[in-house]
């Protein structure tokens, strides 16, 4: 299949690779030939990784001329399946282990290809139209599906650090205008006299991105104080409970209290109504992320997050446990005036007069300007399979986990740091006869890199007091314990066959 092939870069020809009504059906035809190849490399997939390493990929990438196109898209795919395709990592693979990715519904995908295609941007009413109006009915749906009352808002994100990001900020703002200081200091001054004193506290299996978040905010890394765990990996109430103690004894502001819902490594729920109960008593913004757990929203596990909905803001990312092609992902809040922190307006975009005439721009409560109709996949996916499905998909990974933790715990080969509540588990290889812990490092280490050059599966890795261990994030429905338990062998093998090569004396494997 030739598309428009022309050698001439004069504008005539340039114009043809426009979509228009001209152009329609070269577009279908074009579209077509790549997701068949698509479909046909999925279907074809055996493993989830070909193995290929960076020093064997990056000269083909490299070797191509980005100045002298093909004028062809037959040709181009061609090429795509050399420096992408064939080595990409394939998430529905159900022995794709490793991070927070999970396979997508092919309700999502239908959204994805209309959403491209007419390409709205979702920063104003003038160019969004139906759009607008869809994303505020799923910001609706999820804050009623957390238990938010009718003030509630929100918008929707590229990802949980974003969404996290804008939490924060509102937090901030939001104890920066409570904050009584000196009522003839200007604006700008009583925000100097309150920043240095503000402070996030956290879990310490939060997410990194709540760090980073007071780096940009201009508050410090050092803003954000860890609370200790229980042996679940859940925030300790009692420890939350001294650290804003403390605060009010040295003058500090607790400007926000996060409680993760779903930790990236553990997925640990910290205890959310007695984290309420402390955020109330102590005047923080209460942010819950949710960025893994929100599946919950829809699972018939939905108790699991009780207490969501004393909540100041929750992040979601629908691109994880929705099972949504990244990005999708939101940031609500229980209190919708809250929101005025990130408006701003412009006369050549959002003017003043707009708000007045109850004009929905959707930027004037994003940090974001342009913006992509995200949200089309989730309203696709609900249209079609409906939050009962996805509930469902998200219900058979947990309930895998419970299963694996089991086989885990069962396996002297191994050692399993905690039973998941989500779908995640922080495991590590024990060398029989060892008692060298930086031996075990290296054996896990090597174990995982070499599982991953093999291609046959791919897992994690973390560390835990200092030292290292693998990790297995579920999310495909399709990854059965047969699976997981072949995978535990492949690492046992590697494993074995490093320390094999260790000098003497010689240890043998578990």
């Amino acid at each position: 299949m030739t598309l428009l092939a022309h050698s001439a870069e004069d504008p005539a020809d340039s114009r043809m690779y426009l979509l228009n009504n001209g152009t329609a059906q070269s577009y279908r035809s074009a579209v077509t030939d790549s997701v068949a190849r698509v479909s046909a490399k999925i279907a074809g997939t055996t493993r989830p990784f070909t193995g290929v390493s960076v020093d064997g990929l990056a000269p083909t990438v490299d070797g191509v001329d980005l100045d002298t196109p093909l004028h062809d898209a037959t040709a181009a795919l061609d090429e795509l399946e050399e420096v992408y395709l064939r080595d990409a990592v394939y998430f529905h693979h159900p022995r794709y282990l490793a991070h927070l990715n999970c396979p997508v519904v092919i309700p999502a995908l239908i959204g994805e290809a209309v959403l491209s295609a007419v390409n709205s941007s979702l920063d104003t009413w003038d160019q969004s139209i139906g759009g607008t109006l869809i994303e505020r009915r799923l910001i609706d749906w999820t804050a009623g599906r957390i238990g938010f009352g009718e003030a509630a808002d929100g918008i929707f994100t590229s990802g949980g650090s974003q969404s996290n990001l804008q939490a924060m900020l509102l937090a901030r703002d939001e104890a920066c205008r409570r904050e009584p200081t000196r009522p003839d200091a200007p604006a700008q001054a009583r925000l100097t006299d309150v920043l240095p004193r503000l402070r996030i506290l956290t879990s310490e299996c939060s997410h990194f991105s709540i760090r980073k978040a007071a780096t940009l905010l201009g508050l410090g890394a050092e803003a954000v104080l860890t609370v200790p765990t229980d042996d679940r990996k859940r925030m300790r109430t009692d420890a939350l409970a001294d650290a804003l103690a403390r605060c009010q004894r040295d003058g500090l502001i607790p400007m926000a209290v996060v409680a993760t819902a779903g930790t990236t490594d553990f997925g640990s729920i910290d205890p959310l109504p007695e984290t309420a109960e402390l955020c109330d008593r102590y005047g923080a913004w209460m942010h819950v992320d949710a960025a893994y757990g929100c599946g919950l929203l829809a699972s018939r596990r939905r108790e699991l997050l009780d207490g969501i909905e004393h909540a100041d803001s929750v992040t979601v990312d629908y691109h994880k446990s929705f099972f949504q092609p990244v990005s999708s992902s939101a940031v609500l809040v229980r209190d919708r005036s809250t929101l005025r922190h990130v408006t701003y307006h412009a006369d050549y975009l959002n003017p003043r007069r707009m708000a007045e005439r109850r004009i929905p721009n959707q930027v004037d409560k994003s940090i974001q300007t342009t913006r992509r109709f995200d949200a089309l996949k989730l309203w696709l996916t609900l249209r079609i399979m409906g939050a009962g499905a996805v509930g469902a998909l998200f219900d058979e990974v947990i309930d895998r986990a419970a299963e694996a933790f089991a086989l885990l715990h069962d396996d002297p080969r191994f050692d399993v740091v905690v039973a998941p509540q989500l779908s995640t588990l922080v495991f590590r290889y024990l060398p029989t006869g060892a008692s060298d812990p930086e031996l075990a490092d290296r054996v896990n280490l090597h174990a995982r890199d070499a599982l991953f050059a093999s291609g046959d599966a791919i897992v994690a890795g973390t560390t835990v007091d200092g030292r290292h261990y693998l990790k297995f994030t579920l999310l495909n429905p399709e990854t059965t314990l047969e699976d997981i338990a072949t995978v535990l062998d492949l690492i046992a093998e590697h494993a074995g066959s490093f320390l094999a090569a260790q000098p003497r004396p010689a240890l043998s494997a578990g």
